[in-house]
């Protein structure tokens, strides 16, 4: 139940993030933001929790970056980092609530 709520929280963090962006991206906002995002998934690495959908929202990135596209690659960044930052949160929330679920 708590997993679902931080994933929703996550997203809803990555819409607004989305709305706010009124001017157009560069190339060096992209980089910024997909330095953030593949630092948070090494976080997510470190306690090895990696969700498929942020390593594909990266890989996203990555392609509309190289077809100039800077304000959609902007945006997949910002929301791979979302997806990264809800992995790691889940994980920490399961690591604590796991034992509770053990059969004594």
């Amino acid at each position: 139940m708590r997993t679902r709520t931080i994933i929703r929280l996550a997203m809803v963090v990555s819409v607004a993030g989305f709305a706010g962006a009124a001017v157009a991206a560069t190339a060096d906002d992209f980089k910024v933001a997909y330095a953030k995002a593949e630092a948070a998934e090494k976080g997510a690495a470190a306690v090895k929790n990696r969700w498929i959908a942020t390593e594909a929202a990266l890989k996203k990135a990555k392609a509309e970056a190289d077809a100039g596209k800077f304000d959609d690659a902007v945006k997949l960044a910002q929301h791979a980092e979302a997806l990264a930052n809800a992995s790691t949160a889940q994980a920490r929330e399961q690591e604590k609530l796991w034992p509770d679920a053990v059969i004594r």
